[in-house]
């Protein structure tokens, strides 16, 4: 299936190993990205390349939604995941430039509400640690505030992380959440009296002139031009089957945007990636979105990162360090300074690239959640600057994910074709009432028809008829396909009552997000 692309590419090889110092894409490279494109099955691609002050590539390939295949073209918007942590920190770095704020100043002199689990922790919090994942929170604690949708409102959001239990001591180490950038969100709010939306589109896209660019889903959504999210469901695990398009607005839930709800066009990149470069001086014009020093501030790596674990055929690529800053991540790359950041949202992904000792800028997005063609893409036109020969980077990718996919699916087929033939230990109605968790909230179980259903509060598609598994343990079935099932086992008390809930996802290759694992829930006070 991927002859054509490897063929195409190949020819043009030798090209590519003798150019170390380019001035524009490689040459083929919309054909390339076509090919790609169509063997991989992904909906639509977006690409930027500035180099040297002057944007080199910007155009779409593809369509928009696969309902309708509408064309993807430079104006286009596609949503841009984590690497949206970068714009919360560019509004912040403007708050420090106008003494509003410092990098270091405690949390709570600017929002007095704010709290952590740990009292201490709460004293000591600063902006800082809000931004580069050292607070003691595990893996994506607290995702499930915003997944697979949410109406909390963002100030409710972070006022239940004081009943986020911490994985680990404050500062000892390093694991990525989101949750710490809905507070930082809120901060912004609390300090200019203007929203995360407003202050985004005030001060920092609007003097950038990022005019299709969205920070809500209402904008979003009302932009004709926009990328439908589309994910890969009906398949053994989620990542496996038929492309599906999904709804607009169940992509991104309004109170996460600062840690990743933007949508942003190529056209609209170029400014971004052309002022990151230039450390805050906006292109074209003589002015600055933030000064040289708050740029320094936020490539600055604070906290050490573990290394990606990819198999041996990836080894060039491994990069010696890798530390996170202020949103982004700073790393080498075959020894080269990449300043960078990935992103993903539920049927969409993104990546921005820096090479600042060679003044280019890298932006990769596509519609769907096959982010082989964003990882290849970005090492190959790495390799391409940094004079390389190419290595079928997507295409290895896209085995490897693919082989990834296909063992855990093997993992859960296997458990799932012989489970234990006991239970439930219940009659059931005996397992029908609410129950709390203090950060998540209130689940119902009730009866439906001979069996047990479940419903989830402030999120819609969660909900579904628990199918029986083994022992007490259940299987949820949620009402949208793309929703990761979980396993929900009920806990019998020495009363014969049910005492606990926990849950855990079905599928070990599950997103982190999907943080199931952390939820504990006990009977509701009646």
């Amino acid at each position: 299936m991927l002859k054509p692309c490897v063929r195409a590419f190949t020819a043009i090889s030798l090209v590519l190993a003798a150019t170390s110092a380019a001035a524009a894409p490689p040459p083929g490279f919309d054909q390339r990205v076509e090919e790609l494109r169509k063997a991989f099955g992904v909906p639509g691609v977006t690409i930027t390349i500035v180099e040297d002050g002057k944007t080199t590539l910007a155009r779409g390939w593809g369509v928009r939604d696969i309902t309708t295949n509408q064309p993807v073209d430079a104006d286009t918007i596609f949503f841009t995941g984590s690497t949206g942590k970068a714009f919360t920190n560019a509004a912040l770095a403007t708050l420090v430039d106008a003494g509003k704020i410092k990098w270091d100043d405690k949390v709570i002199d600017h929002m007095p509400d704010f709290r952590m689990y740990d009292a201490w922790v709460t004293r000591e919090m600063t902006i800082r640690d809000l931004l580069v994942h050292r607070s003691g929170l595990g893996l994506g604690e607290g995702d499930l505030l915003f997944l697979p949708n949410s109406n909390l409102t963002r100030k409710e959001t972070v006022r239940r992380i004081r009943y986020l239990k911490p994985a680990t001591s404050f500062r000892s180490g390093y694991a990525y959440d989101n949750i710490l950038y809905m507070a930082a969100g809120q901060l912004i709010e609390e300090v200019s009296g203007e929203t995360w939306e407003q202050y985004v589109k005030n001060h920092v896209f609007a003097p950038l002139g990022m005019n299709h660019s969205t920070d809500s889903v209402a904008d979003y959504l009302a932009n004709p031009n926009h990328a439908r999210p589309h994910s890969r469901s009906g398949g053994a695990i989620q990542g496996l089957g038929t492309q599906t398009a999904l709804n607009n607005d169940a992509t991104i839930s309004q109170n996460a945007a600062p840690a990743g709800g933007l949508a942003i066009s190529a056209n609209d990149m170029s400014r971004w990636l052309l002022t990151q470069l230039g450390h805050g001086a906006i292109p074209g014009a003589d002015k600055r979105l933030f000064s040289d020093e708050q740029s320094t501030q936020m490539w600055a790596g604070v906290v050490p990162t573990p290394i990606r674990p990819f198999p041996a055929e990836f080894a060039v690529t491994n990069p010696h360090f890798s530390l996170y800053a202020l949103g982004w991540s700073i790393s080498d790359y075959r020894g080269a300074k990449v300043v960078s950041h990935d992103g993903a949202v539920l049927g969409s992904q993104a990546t921005v690239a820096l090479l600042p000792e060679k003044n280019i800028g890298i932006f990769i997005a596509a519609n769907s959640q096959d982010g082989e063609i964003i990882l290849g893409l970005r090492d190959e036109l790495l390799d391409y600057y940094l004079g390389y020969q190419p290595n079928q980077w997507p295409e290895k990718f896209h085995n490897w994910k693919i082989g990834r996919l296909q063992a855990a699916a093997k993992q859960v087929q296997t458990a799932e074709a012989k489970p234990a033939a006991i239970g439930p230990s219940l009659p059931l109605d005996r397992y029908v009432g609410e129950y709390t968790d203090p950060w998540y909230g209130t689940i119902k179980i009730s009866q439906a028809g001979k069996g047990l259903r479940v419903e989830f509060p402030h999120s819609s598609g969660m909900e579904g008829p628990l199918t029986h598994y083994q022992y007490d343990t259940f299987k949820t079935n949620p009402t949208l396909g793309w929703v990761e099932p979980a396993y929900l086992t009920f806990s019998i008390g020495a009363d014969g009552k049910v005492d606990r809930i926990t849950m855990k996802p079905v599928s070990p290759a599950a997103d982190f997000s999907w943080d199931y694992q952390d939820l504990l829930f006990t009977p509701a006070a009646k």
